[in-house]
């Protein structure tokens, strides 16, 4: 995003991104709306993994003869070199790749790569969730697939991708049907709902579509993680009654069954608009889950925090990351490790900031990681069992890589 506003204390960001969520924007676009020069968010959605082969692989859009494509990179020695983009697609269509929505990248057990992608269809958001894979290391991708059984032309879109022990495919996403058929009604249906399929066939075949819970909230990110016993776990902002923009968690079964929805933060924001902003969740090997999201209440809680849930269930106690501007937190664990980013302008820089722990989040460290004056996405973290790195891709120095946790430090 670019940024031309002077910082805003917590009130001032609280009303700018009221605006901004009506708009479609960020509280930074709003702000940049207001001095007059707001203009499309430009595709810079990224995503990331470690391979088998220990290289970091990421996908992201690419216009190819002015043609829209998901490409497939990758590195072997943190981003100083990269390998030539492969079209995953052998035909062109559309992608999205903007705020929070982007491709995603997983690997299967036996080195198989998998890819998903949102292809809108129209605005806002109506689209179909896309899936491709790559047995041979990624020089050849099986053409595209629709994941979920329905074909009604309204939102599927946000989705996210997971790859469980049992080498099964779970993708999430945020889907429109049960709004649309309650407005054909004349009923009313808060926001939008999240739905999930499955592959034990890697990817040959999905089977859904299993409704995880009604009434998320329209265009936030899904968080999708394996928690300590391996089970798919989704976070995503629900709208609670009677218009509470809070987070709340589901276990995914393969079957289709899902456990009962918790309440998993407690802003008790209320806002009549999606705020873009989507949660983050990741669990350490001894069960605690790290979760990290945004909350655009007015106060002392405003902001992007963080908070531990035990194996028992109890939340510990939520830590609000950096200044008010601060956005679009990511988590990750390693083992004992567990390492935090958001983003955060300062009325010049957008910046990249981290807090890491090796001590499973009893103590932590913190530093700024990267750095623009231009657009960006938001940051991202990859992880292997001992390695934790940034992901962030900016319009002036493209794709960066910024290590937090190295294998043997």
């Amino acid at each position: 995003m670019q940024h031309t506003m002077k910082p805003f204390g917590r009130a001032a960001l609280t009303a700018i991104t009221a605006i901004a969520f009506v708009a479609g924007a960020s509280a930074q676009e709003a702000g940049h709306a207001a001095h007059g020069g707001h203009r499309k968010s430009p595709e810079l959605g990224v995503s990331g993994a470690f391979g088998p082969d220990g290289r970091i692989w990421v996908v992201r859009k690419q216009l190819i003869d002015g043609n829209p494509y998901v490409v497939l990179e990758n590195t072997a020695d943190m981003g100083k070199t990269w390998s030539a983009p492969q079209p995953v697609q052998t035909t062109p269509e559309p992608v999205a790749a903007s705020g929070e929505a982007r491709p995603h990248l997983a690997f299967g057990p036996k080195g198989e790569i998998y890819v998903s992608y949102t292809k809108p269809v129209a605005p806002p958001h109506i689209g179909d969730i896309r899936f491709a894979r790559s047995t041979d290391g990624g020089k050849t991708f099986s053409a595209p697939v629709t994941v979920h059984a329905d074909r009604e032309v309204t939102v599927h879109s946000f989705e996210s991708m997971v790859v469980d022990r049992s080498g099964r495919i779970v993708v999430a996403w945020i889907d429109g049907r049960d709004a649309a058929a309650a407005k054909r009604k004349g009923e009313r249906y808060a926001g939008s709902a999240v739905y999930y399929a499955v592959s034990a066939d890697g990817g040959a075949n999905f089977q859904g579509d299993y409704k995880v819970a009604d009434h998320s909230c329209e265009c936030c990110r899904i968080g999708l993680a394996l928690d300590a016993a391996g089970a798919p776990v989704a976070m995503w902002r629900h709208v609670f009654a009677p218009n509470i923009r809070d987070h709340a968690i589901a276990t995914l079964g393969a079957d289709g069954t899902v456990s009962t929805v918790s309440r998993v933060s407690f802003d008790d924001w209320r806002v009549e608009a999606c705020p873009h902003h989507g949660p983050s969740l990741a669990y350490s090997p001894d069960g605690t889950r790290h979760q990290v999201w945004f909350n655009g209440n007015a106060g002392e809680g405003s902001g992007a925090s963080y908070a531990a849930t035990r194996k028992d269930g109890t939340l510990g106690r939520t830590v609000r990351l950096g200044s008010a501007q601060a956005e679009h937190p990511d988590v990750a664990t390693a083992g004992r490790a567990v390492a935090v980013v958001w983003k955060q302008f300062d009325g010049k820089a957008t910046s990249v900031m981290g807090r890491v722990s090796r001590d499973g989040g009893a103590t932590w460290s913190e530093r700024t990681l990267a750095a623009t004056e231009g657009d960006a996405d938001r940051p991202h973290l990859i992880a292997s069992a001992t390695s934790i790195v940034l992901l962030w891709r900016t319009q002036k120095e493209g794709t960066r890589l910024v290590p937090l946790l190295e294998a043997g430090r």
